[in-house]
């Protein structure tokens, strides 16, 4: 392990030039890896670990969607592509991938298939920190473990493929093996990591909630919505109006303050540009940060949690989310998304 400094904070993290990926398959050559779930995580994590020289199989519900998936993937059926219970049985490492509300329907079956030894690994710390909502209690004498990218499982293997690596945070929730650490960071270095940092199963729930519901996913939506709805009120066209809240934002400015930071972004930019901005964004923080302090505590205190396991559960939920989807896909501004793309240079 390294010890960073991260503005001033030590932190610390492993790399791949500490952990090289050859070591990490000497800590598991004599492991089998059982991927659970082939949706959003299984898919990205199961091809890397393969394509590194891990010995990898699924488990998956035979018969769906994903079953198909995983087979036009190169999964064999009987060789590497099993049905859930026989993964589990043949696997010394079972990364439970599903989400959150089918790890709470799966958990009673895969319980007892955890025998001594075994290690349980998670890319969420949902299951796990709030297992008094979800029920998953593990057993004292295995491995309990976590890896999670810091992105979609599409994002990972993308990143994989183009020679990159997407970053991970890891935590041990329980080494009854004495080899957890091990286990743990030689798994996060076969999935693709770009470095890891270690965090806890709470901490890594927390911030990942936060995120989602936040800058991640729920605040940028709410915010690009805001300002193309004031320039389209404003009389804006609607190209103009996506092209100056999204285009831009996506394919110019993300790119180079991804690379190169904010501060460069600010220093690189027109000043009146520079001005606005920094005469702007504390009222934007001003404005938020009381949201986002309130989006922490209903996190902390398992609201967050408990609303997602109660919709999650419900027998008609398939359908309600498909239409709140259905309605965000054909608002005005992704429509308008969509006609964008298509005009992007490298699409026609």
């Amino acid at each position: 392990m390294a010890t960073m400094n991260f503005g001033g904070v030590n932190e610390t993290v492993v790399t791949r030039n500490e952990f090289p990926l050859e070591k990490a398959r000497e800590v598991l050559k004599n492991e089998t890896i059982a991927v659970i779930g082939y949706g959003v995580q299984g898919p990205g994590q199961s091809l890397n670990l393969r394509d590194n020289g891990f010995n990898v199989i699924v488990g998956q519900r035979k018969g769906g969607k994903t079953w198909d998936k995983a087979v036009a993937d190169g999964w064999v059926p009987g060789e590497s592509l099993f049905e859930i219970e026989e993964a589990c049985q043949r696997a010394s490492i079972i990364q439970y991938l599903l989400s959150d509300a089918a790890q709470i329907e799966v958990w009673p079956r895969i319980k007892p298939l955890l025998t001594p030894g075994k290690a349980l690994y998670f890319s969420h710390g949902f299951g796990v920190t709030y297992k008094e909502r979800t029920g998953i209690i593990p057993p004292a004498d295995v491995d309990v473990i976590l890896v999670a990218p810091k992105g979609s499982g599409t994002s990972l293997r993308r990143m994989f493929v183009e020679g990159r690596g997407l970053n991970s945070s890891f935590a041990i929730f329980q080494d009854a093996t004495g080899r957890a650490w091990e286990r743990c960071v030689a798994l996060g270095i076969g999935v693709g990591s770009g470095y890891l940092f270690e965090t806890t199963f709470k901490k890594e729930v927390y911030s990942d909630l936060t995120g989602e519901r936040g800058t991640l996913m729920g605040a940028i939506q709410g915010l690009l919505l805001a300002q193309y709805e004031v320039l389209r009120e404003n009389g804006h066209s609607p190209s103009e109006a996506f092209n100056e809240t999204v285009e831009e934002l996506t394919q110019s400015l993300m790119p180079l303050f991804a690379e190169n930071g904010m501060d460069w972004m600010y220093a690189n930019c027109s000043t009146t540009a520079q001005r606005g901005a920094l005469d702007w964004m504390t009222p934007f923080h001003d404005a938020t940060k009381p949201v986002f302090q309130k989006l922490y505590a209903e996190v902390a205190a398992g609201n967050e949690a408990q609303r997602s396991i109660d919709s999650n559960s419900q027998a008609d939920y398939r359908e309600k989310l498909e239409k709140e989807l259905k309605a965000l896909r054909e608002s005005e501004m992704w429509q308008t998304g969509a006609v964008v793309r298509k005009l992007r240079p490298e699409n026609n």
